[in-house]
């Protein structure tokens, strides 16, 4: 792994991904590193202006890209079923949840779930789980899963997953992380005890230069704010290009191992991918199994196939 890099992604020839968020940042730099290896990439995301400038972007990059925009809004199950019920093709080899929301104001998603929990925990929940005939079909198919170093600030707390006591919002957003974390350790275990070959592993960008720093000031109009955060991570966070290598490792290197967690090479801020660290919580048995049934009550989304 030791300085693992873009150029060593194995060739995706005849493999097809779906990357949630490709329209900037971790999800843009992801999508075209696939397709520059040879892999069929559908960019799965809210905005149908932005997911078409992306497409065009990629295959100005690539000339040989096969990219399709497909409209997902993880803030809307009606949505995310409408994306996977019109999957059009026959296997998915790669499904990489990058799509995420950082310490927003408070807001609810179309469902009435706190937005940042039902962004980056609940709708991918319910796409993986509704994908995954798909995936279990596919030889060597994988589910990569973006976390975070911030899920140390907090575990979840299952008797108020939707912040309707008390809203932090980066309470919120390290919750969030913390499940992105235990849907990865819980889906690796039943995968494994229902014999299947899929992987599911998780990642981490480290400190990575997006637009997901600034786009709580944004929302909330604070200029000033939004321009001092665009200074810092230009001065101290890498760039996008480094930061998605953690998730293209995970992704496509060879023996990631299930319930790995990747993340930067450098106290787990920034460099090559390495095995990261992660607090013992997120690995929690009970914990995990406990988030598995609430997501399912609350999406409505069963993963047949994969028991308790």
């Amino acid at each position: 792994m030791a300085g693992w890099n873009a150029n060593d992604i194995p060739r995706q020839d005849g493999r097809t991904a779906v990357v949630t968020g490709a329209n900037s940042g971790l999800g843009l730099v992801t999508a075209r590193e696939l397709a520059r290896h040879g892999a069929r990439v559908i960019l799965a995301c809210r905005s149908e202006a932005r997911g078409k400038q992306a497409e065009a972007q990629i295959a100005s990059q690539v000339p040989d890209a096969q990219v399709e925009f497909r409209p997902l809004d993880l803030a809307d199950l009606a949505s995310v079923r409408e994306f996977a019920a019109s999957y059009p093709y026959g296997s998915l080899d790669l499904l990489i949840n990058n799509a995420g929301l950082m310490a927003l104001p408070y807001a609810q998603t179309a469902d009435g779930f706190e937005m940042q929990f039902g962004v980056n925990h609940l709708g991918h929940f319910a796409l993986t789980g509704l994908l995954l005939p798909k995936l279990l079909d596919t030889p060597g198919a994988r589910v990569v899963s973006l976390s975070s170093f911030m899920h140390a600030r907090s575990n979840v707390d299952l008797s108020d997953l939707n912040s309707e006591r008390r809203y932090g919002r980066w309470t919120a957003y390290s919750r969030s992380k913390t499940a992105n974390l235990l849907f990865v350790h819980e889906l690796a275990r039943r995968l494994a005890a229902a014999g299947s070959q899929v992987v599911a592993a998780a990642a981490h960008p480290g400190y990575s230069d997006t637009n997901l720093q600034t786009a709580s000031a944004r929302l909330e109009g604070k200029k000033a704010a939004e321009k001092i955060t665009a200074i810092g991570n230009r001065i101290f966070a890498q760039s996008a290009e480094t930061g998605a290598l953690p998730t293209l490792y995970a992704a496509t290197a060879p023996n990631v191992r299930p319930d790995s967690f990747t993340g930067p090479r450098l106290l787990g801020w920034r460099g090559a991918p390495v095995e990261s660290w992660r607090l013992k919580y997120s690995r929690d048995d009970r914990t995990g199994e406990g988030l598995w049934a609430a997501s399912e009550q609350l999406t409505g989304v069963v993963y047949e196939g994969l028991k308790p």
